[in-house]
């Protein structure tokens, strides 16, 4: 298909390390049915990443320092001199249409802050439906689906009281809106649960694509499960839920959201 007109977007492609799924990954952007702008972001900068950054005639940023996911993050985030920004990640897949949404969405409600989208797993390189989990986050993320009150902090904040219901690789972000450096969290694992709250309490709307537009990758590599098996996870977890409910009312939550671990068995 045609690639329509340039947009004011960036994906900003964290990568790390070796992994065999980034070549797919900028395939997936690169195949977009709306012209966008790649770059590739990375602290761990090696022949891997520039032979295949190479091979796409894509631009690698280095970030000095030691790897670390809120700055590397924060240096893709800020890199990108578009408005919008998304910060893809290296083992997940981007639907074709993902920018020619967005964009329309944005053209409509230019006060956007977030765009956010629906999402499926990769399971053994199989894209699959929806699991127990990700039915119920897809659920929790209804009140969204009403764009026309998504600016209300009260909506905003609804989507995230009972967990992170949001698929951080499937957000774009508009630096008009919000400025620089948005990941300002203490937390390690929960920081993009945190940084959403946080967004969700300052001006702007939710915008969200009630459709699969990025298909997110479980594998035993993944960070999320490097979390879970140290038990970082959950006392994170405990201390994002303290921030809408009582202590008692977290405790009771968590021995239910912690089922949800059981998506990277």
């Amino acid at each position: 298909m045609n690639k329509l007109n340039e947009t004011n977007h960036t994906f900003a492609l964290c990568a790390y390390k070796e992994s065999p799924y980034l070549e797919a990954c900028i395939r997936s952007i690169k195949e977009q049915t709306v012209k966008t702008n790649l770059i590739i972001c990375t602290s761990t900068p090696s022949e891997f990443i520039s032979n295949i950054a190479g091979k796409y005639q894509i631009s690698v940023m280095v970030r000095e320092g030691k790897s670390d996911i809120q700055e590397d993050w924060n240096f893709g985030y800020n890199l990108a001199d578009t408005d919008l920004v998304t910060i893809a990640h290296q083992d997940d897949l981007y639907h074709q249409d993902y920018v020619k949404i967005l964009m329309n969405m944005y053209r409509k409600y230019p006060d956007m802050s977030m765009f956010i989208s629906d999402y499926l797993p990769i399971k053994n390189n199989i894209i699959g439906k929806r699991d127990m989990n990700s039915r119920i986050k897809h659920i929790l993320r209804f009140p969204l689906r009403f764009t026309k009150v998504a600016h209300i902090t009260f909506i905003k904040k609804s989507i995230l009281a009972l967990g992170n219901t949001i698929c951080c690789p499937t957000c774009t972000y508009n630096k008009k809106m919000l400025g620089a450096t948005i990941f300002t969290s203490d937390l390690k694992f929960s920081l993009d649960w945190d940084t959403f709250l946080k967004l969700a309490l300052r001006e702007g709307r939710f915008l969200y694509a009630d459709q699969p537009l990025v298909f997110y990758r479980i594998h035993d590599e993944a960070t999320s499960k490097a979390f879970i098996l140290d038990n970082r996870r959950v006392a994170e977890d405990e201390i994002m839920f303290n921030k809408f409910w009582p202590k008692a009312v977290t405790k009771l939550i968590m021995v239910f959201y912690k089922k949800a671990y059981d998506t990277y068995n």
